[in-house]
């Protein structure tokens, strides 16, 4: 069973998100507030809280929104997932659209780690269908 461990949102782009209890999704757009909102194939950005915790295993020290996600979840392997997987939470269907994607700046945490895990870990998603997502809400994978 995956689990929903932290949403962050941010009002500008290359910025780290802040960590926030629940979010609004809005179909074709993104989350409510969130400054990779629009009308694009990168609407919403995931993490899987594994990848997380073994990079800070090595030192990394980073929380939550760090990496620029939107959400962080727990117990799916989301790399691994084919392009076009639908995921959902409480009312909400996310479609998988992008693995990793290159980083043309290298942020702090590439500077001081010399790696960076968005561009090999990085899941984007278009939001299919609108709703409300907390934390611990539970995810599920329809390959």
């Amino acid at each position: 069973m995956a689990v929903v461990k932290a949403i962050c949102i941010s009002k500008r782009k290359g910025t780290q998100k802040t960590y926030v209890e629940e979010a609004k999704f809005i179909a074709d757009h993104g989350i409510e507030q969130d400054a990779h909102a629009g009308n694009w194939h990168r609407q919403v950005s995931l993490l899987a809280y594994e990848t997380i915790a073994d990079f800070n295993a090595r030192g990394a020290d980073v929380h939550d929104g760090a990496f620029g996600e939107n959400l962080i979840v727990e117990g799916l392997d989301l790399v691994n997932l084919p392009v076009g997987t639908r995921l959902k939470c409480q009312d909400v269907e996310l479609e998988i659209t992008q693995i990793g994607k290159d980083c043309h700046v290298r942020c702090h945490i590439f500077h001081k780690m010399g790696d960076c895990i968005m561009p090999t870990n990085g899941v984007f998603a278009k939001v299919v269908k609108g709703g409300i997502v907390r934390v611990g809400g539970v995810m599920i994978c329809d390959v």
